[in-house]
């Protein structure tokens, strides 16, 4: 009997030990990131760096993006110097034709200051979504010429396919067809299974940004757009940044949590260094399909970390246009703001905005 109650003990006692030794192990794991070996972002900053163009010509642009980046580094005490991988990736908007492009200028300025920062042109590359649309904006020369190059720096375009991986995608239950519209699955996802109707689900990630990068500069254009509102910064990360994503175009529901949720995506948001925008040429009404009629243009470049904070200002400077021509204001609250600040990519409240003059 006594030898039953001394094993009773012990083997209380060995239970009560494996438990203490499962929460100090718990503990050690506690806080550590078990998805991947990336370190956790740090918010966006409320600050908007400003820089009053003197005309829209290459060396006014190239004094713009130095001094911006310049003073951007200054204040929040990071440099934008090579790091381990070597590569800056450059994503341009092109998506509404030459009419209403990132300014080739621009991207040439900001190729310029890297250079200045120790990158070689082969080190950079500039992505799009559409080749057919770089081209005719200006990023490819004609197909007689066989070149991918712009300035001596590689363009890659998404739709070729050759920029994505089958086990990185965004996963939304709203397929390919729908009651409004049919979407021709096959052009739209260039990798993937064909009659596969789990592809039709799938939007792919762009792999260059998340693995390749020391980190990537978002060069969107803006206009206004019929289902989100403001066609700008978030969306030129997402929407204008992956595959199969025409199907969220007309969906007010789903279009908001999709933009949100990819630019979230982790290895997307952790290499997503800055935001740089030209006011060259933006649109106030009947984007995102380019209309010279309601396109203003002001010599303003602006730089800042917080992709949110840049849309909800545009959509103030359009509402401005749309009112003073008697077209009717964009919602005071647009939900891919709202979704985007929920999720941590930014403060969406323009008047808690930092504007810093830099010239």
């Amino acid at each position: 009997m006594y030898t039953y109650k001394i094993l009773y003990f012990l083997k209380r006692e060995f239970i009560l030990l494996l438990i203490l030794v499962g929460v100090l192990l718990l503990e050690q794991v506690r806080g550590q990131n078990l998805i991947g070996e990336f370190q956790e972002k740090s918010d966006p900053s409320n600050r908007v760096f400003n820089f009053q163009l003197r005309n829209f010509s290459q060396s006014s642009y190239s004094e713009a993006v130095e001094n911006l980046l310049g003073i951007y580094e200054r204040s929040q005490k990071v440099d934008f110097t090579p790091g381990v991988k070597r590569k800056v990736g450059l994503k341009v908007y092109s998506e509404s034709g030459p009419g209403l492009s990132t300014p080739e200028s621009l991207v040439e300025a900001v190729v310029q200051s890297l250079i200045k920062r120790g990158y070689e042109r082969s080190d950079i590359f500039i992505l799009g979504l559409n080749g057919r649309m770089l081209r005719e904006s200006g990023f490819l020369p004609p197909l007689s010429e066989r070149s991918m190059y712009f300035n001596r720096v590689f363009v890659r375009s998404l739709d070729s396919g050759e920029y994505y991986n089958a086990k990185w995608f965004y996963d939304s239950p709203l397929p390919a067809k729908s009651a409004q519209y049919w979407i021709n699955i096959e052009k739209e996802n260039a990798i993937g299974e064909r009659g596969d109707d789990a592809n039709e689900r799938k939007s792919y990630l762009p792999m260059p940004l998340m693995h390749e990068v020391d980190f990537w500069i978002n060069l969107p254009c803006y206009s206004d757009h019929p289902t989100l509102g403001v066609n700008g910064a978030l969306m030129n990360a997402t929407m204008w940044n992956a595959s199969n994503t025409t199907r969220f175009l007309r969906s007010p529901a789903s279009a908001p949590v999709a933009v949100a949720e990819m630019g979230a995506v982790p290895e997307l948001r952790e290499t997503w260094a800055l935001n740089i925008v030209s006011l060259q040429r933006f649109q106030y009404v009947g984007g995102p399909i380019f209309n010279s009629m309601y396109t203003v243009s002001e010599p303003l470049v602006m730089l800042s970390d917080n992709p949110v904070l840049l849309d909800s200002i545009m959509r103030e400077r359009i509402n401005q246009y749309r009112t003073k021509n008697g077209f009717a204001p964009l919602p005071q609250e647009l939900k891919i703001l709202a979704y985007s600040e929920q999720l941590g990519l930014g403060e969406k409240d323009a008047s808690f905005a930092n504007l810093v003059s830099v010239n």
